[in-house]
């Protein structure tokens, strides 16, 4: 977690307090030290956050000062929360973990009655899928947002073998399955592949340039306008 979100989970769990908050609640909240709680308070203090209390007692605001709230409604918390459950079952442990951290920060800021609500919400994403795949997505995301070229053993919906050097451009949820929608060099042309099929894969070194012609805005319009050249 970056130094700025540890600060502003700090000031934000302190919020409305009439309790002093003890430091190792907060080190096991963030996931850091104690020590490194004392250094990021110490340092608060000094930039003149009005934080009170010191280390083994517990820390809160000074009595009259506070933050607003940030404005949501119940709705819209709801869809916050449940965002995050499907984050956390489809997307993958790197999206996951930032989901998790910005839920944390909005939880941190809200009257508790609204975040009860929220997180009530019947609402659910099972975990089984993100379990066993979401590795291959960690590793597709990465690849997509480094424009590495990648080299695929890929098996078609009729179990057909193929070799494929792709240049990735995006990942794309049916609520069944992922697709890597991607410029395939041996089609000279945009293809989706179902990761599930995908046996294995790994980056050939080669770094891609997105063009106009084979870009995520050209994937795109191709998408929307020849649905049945995007074969599976």
């Amino acid at each position: 977690m970056r130094r700025a979100d540890r600060l502003f989970l700090i000031i934000h769990a302190l919020r409305g307090r009439r309790t002093a908050l003890p430091a190792r609640r907060l080190a096991e909240t963030l996931n850091v030290s104690l020590r490194t709680v004392y250094r990021d308070v110490a340092d608060l203090q000094l930039s003149g956050v009005p934080i009170e209390g010191e280390a083994g007692i517990g820390y809160m605001l000074r009595k009259g000062a506070d933050i607003p709230p940030l404005m949501f409604n119940a709705d819209e918390l709801e869809a916050l929360v449940v965002g995050t459950r499907f984050v956390k079952a489809f997307a993958g442990s790197r999206l996951n973990a930032s989901a998790q951290a910005a839920l944390l920060k909005i939880e941190a800021v809200l009257p508790p009655e609204l975040r009860q609500r929220a997180m009530r919400s019947r609402i659910y994403a099972p975990a089984r899928w993100h379990e066993a795949k979401s590795g291959a997505i960690d590793r597709l995301h990465e690849a997509i947002a480094g424009h590495r070229v990648l080299r695929l053993d890929y098996r078609d919906e009729s179990s057909r073998a193929s070799v494929r050097e792709v240049e990735p451009l995006c990942l794309a949820f049916w609520g069944g399955a992922w697709t890597l929608g991607a410029w395939c060099r041996l089609r000279t042309d945009f293809r989706n592949f179902r990761p599930d099929r995908i046996a294995s894969f790994d980056p050939t070194g080669e770094v891609f340039t997105e063009t106009a012609e084979r870009g995520l805005s050209a994937y795109l319009r191709a998408a929307g306008g020849e649905p049945d050249a995007l074969d599976l």
